[in-house]
């Protein structure tokens, strides 16, 4: 199975906040955003595996507030501020395990010049930078995929986790995963809705997980909300999962595990 071991090249980089073409062309965000936190666990050791740095409005308001303001014009400045903040606030609450942070692949110019202020981060707020996982959803879509590869195997390199979320509601899919392998697929919370009573989507994840095993890829079952889901997922051989049946999102704060759901 994908291990999680530090590796060398991130420990050794020394990547400063270099400017690159975006850095040059975009304005300053004018509007101010927060982060509310939500646990991925292994069920196998009933701990957190990680925290999801969700966006949020700066009193809590849901993420569309937000999203619905990023254009072309500031979306590069966005994924850079997404990064930093979430970095500062994961290590001002002091969260263990990893960090799994959403970017937006058509926001990146230069992937080993747009990781710097990453880097920068993380060293600032005293934050592991071998912990972070970068999340990129199947939803956006990819305009160029040998440029989406090339950042992936870029942080890949550097020792970054990768994750695609919604796998299996989106544009791309199974091209995807044929073109290159994160270390975690996130399988849509559309697919794990009731699964337990369907049959279709019971045989869609199964397969799922055999083809993940063989491509050395680690399967997660987002939007679990029931005991009932849990368990069938877990006799799929899935044992990483986030959703309201453990922990909702918490916001500004880490949130506490539901004890009912260890059971």
């Amino acid at each position: 199975m994908n291990s999680f071991s530090t590796p060398e090249l991130l420990l050794n980089a020394h990547l400063a906040p270099l400017p690159c073409v975006g850095c040059k062309n975009s304005t300053e965000l004018e509007f101010d955003f927060e982060y509310a936190f939500q646990p991925i666990v292994d069920f196998n050791t009933k701990t957190i595996f990680a925290h999801e740095a969700l966006v949020r409005g700066p009193n809590g308001e849901g993420a569309l507030t937000i999203l619905s303001r990023v254009n072309n014009n500031n979306r590069y400045q966005f994924d850079q501020a997404c990064r930093v903040k979430a970095v500062k606030t994961a290590a001002e609450l002091q969260l263990k395990g990893f960090l799994s942070i959403n970017f937006m692949p058509n926001a990146v110019y230069r992937p080993e010049l747009c990781i710097g202020t990453t880097l920068a981060a993380a060293k600032k707020y005293d934050f592991p930078a071998t912990n972070i996982i970068f999340e990129f959803t199947e939803q956006e879509l990819i305009k160029d995929t040998k440029h989406l590869l090339n950042i992936v195997t870029t942080y890949k390199n550097l020792g970054f986790k990768t994750a695609l979320d919604d796998f299996g509601s989106g544009y791309a899919g199974l091209n995807l995963l044929a073109s290159f392998q994160p270390d975690i697929i996130k399988i849509d919370m559309e697919l794990i809705r009731d699964i337990d009573a369907n049959k279709s989507r019971q045989a869609i994840v199964k397969a799922v997980v055999r083809m993940c095993e063989e491509l050395d890829v680690i399967v997660l079952a987002e939007g679990v909300e029931t005991k009932l889901e849990r368990d069938i997922l877990l006799s799929f051989g899935i044992n990483l999962f986030q959703g309201y049946f453990f922990c909702k999102p918490a916001f500004k704060a880490e949130g506490t595990i539901n004890q009912e759901a260890w059971q």
